[in-house]
């Protein structure tokens, strides 16, 4: 009990010392020096650690803040009965962000096959935590041998098929570009805890433990008016700055979602390319929507003046996959 305690302590004193106070000034440097140094971020590694919270042999993450009064309370949210995907439509054409499109193949009249490699910047997917590791280690220190991985063709732990139970909880859009007064965000842009929290205040609108955090860059609506870029780990792309990751544990964020993989890049994290994706997989245990299509969710909250909703989400069961395409649904 008495680590318990001390190990709580430390967590709170590592959240408050890398929580608003400290953003702005590391924001402002950003273009000069990294935000997070790698010793900060290393620290973090155990000081917000979600690693043994729900036993040794947890393999749920986050997903454990989804409780039946999270459930109950998300169910609530449903006023009118009208849904809204979160999905990109399957997309076969080739670009410099689809370098693997959806193979769809026409077998008979009514018969079909499609086939799909769904981890990157184009689809969109739900990671699992078997998804992304640290030297070798994932989510709650499971290590595989990547040799007996392969072939199993598939983890062992950690994998989507912890989720086919499916996603019910409440869900909450933040959209960057609506508090900026911008259609969409350009790439270079980083996204603060202050930016979140005011859009919290103007939408009147609160983040709470269990909640699925959705964060619109608006990418969508900028390749539409000028067109695809590279936005992979060497290109560029908005998304949450290192700074939000003490901030999704203070928050007990269930799960994460954006319209690109949630990590701004270039990142603000010495050493890292893809700080936020990564800890938040590894080291806090929250499941990751990618490339999400927000544009429409963005429209059907800003006309009810509501930017939660219940989430709705069902995996497909893949015994041993690191991750699932899916259409996440939205119900106010």
């Amino acid at each position: 009990m008495r680590r318990a305690i001390l190990l709580g302590a430390i967590a709170a004193v590592a959240i408050a010392a890398a929580l608003p106070g400290t953003v702005g000034s590391a924001q402002s440097a950003a273009g000069s020096a990294p935000a997070v140094s790698k010793a900060e971020y290393e620290r973090w590694k155990t000081e917000l650690s979600n690693w043994g919270r729900w036993g040794k042999d947890d393999q749920l993450g986050a997903v454990n803040l989804i409780t039946p009064a999270k459930r109950r309370e998300a169910a609530a949210l449903v006023k009118e009965g009208f849904s809204v995907s979160l999905a990109r439509d399957a997309d076969t054409e080739k670009a410099i962000d689809n370098a693997q499109p959806y193979e769809h193949q026409m077998l008979a009249i009514g018969a079909d096959r499609f086939g799909v490699a769904f981890h990157g910047i184009a689809h969109t997917h739900l990671d699992s935590l078997a998804h992304i590791n640290y030297n070798g280690v994932f989510y709650n220190g499971y290590q595989p041998n990547a040799d007996a991985v392969m072939k199993a063709n598939g983890h062992a732990r950690n994998s989507i098929i912890n989720l086919k139970n499916g996603i019910f909880t409440r869900g909450i859009l933040i959209d960057i570009p609506r508090l900026k007064g911008v259609p969409y965000l350009e790439p270079d842009t980083k996204i603060t805890v202050q930016d979140i929290e005011a859009f919290e205040k103007m939408a009147r609108v609160k983040v709470s433990p269990g909640d699925a955090l959705f964060i619109r860059t608006g990418r969508w609506a900028r390749r539409a008016a000028v067109g695809p870029w590279d936005l992979a780990r060497g290109g560029v792309r908005p998304g949450p700055s290192g700074r939000v990751l003490p901030w999704l544990k203070a928050r007990d964020v269930a799960l994460m979602g954006s319209d690109v993989p949630p990590t701004a890049i270039p990142s603000d994290v010495e050493g890292e390319t893809g700080p936020v994706h990564d800890f938040a997989l590894v080291t806090l245990g929250i499941h990751l929507f990618d490339n999400c299509d927000l544009e429409a969710l963005a429209e059907a909250a800003a006309a009810r003046k509501r930017w939660d909703f219940l989430l709705t989400v069902a995996p497909l069961p893949i015994r041993g996959g690191t991750g699932s395409p899916v259409n996440p649904i939205a119900t106010f």
